[in-house]
């Protein structure tokens, strides 16, 4: 499975509106759970069995909320039981379309 996910803190941002901190620790919490991972301005995306992605994506919750009074959470999944690799093979895919595509 994977799970694209955004977390930030409510009601507690640097003087400049920005929550780069608490996003940090949070993300350091993703890149020391050894499962695969991508993250991007929007989100980061994590790839592993449900039990697995859903323990770091509390814990991320949990570093987060430690330091602010409420947490913003945003999850979107792609559930595809037998499948692995997938946060690689989807681009593979959609590159390979595109290329297609493009001499059709």
């Amino acid at each position: 499975m994977l799970i694209a996910f955004s977390i930030s803190p409510s009601g507690s941002s640097d003087e400049t509106g920005s929550v780069s901190a608490a996003v940090a620790r949070a993300v350091r919490v993703v890149r020391s759970s050894g499962l695969p991972h991508r993250t991007d301005p929007m989100f980061t995306t994590i790839e592993g069995g449900w039990d697995e992605c859903m323990a770091v994506i509390k814990e991320c919750c949990d570093v987060v909320g430690a330091t602010a009074p409420r947490v913003s959470l945003v999850l979107k999944a792609d559930i595809r039981p037998g499948f692995t690799g997938e946060l690689e093979g989807k681009l593979e895919r959609l590159e390979q379309a595109i290329e297609g595509q493009s001499r059709g």
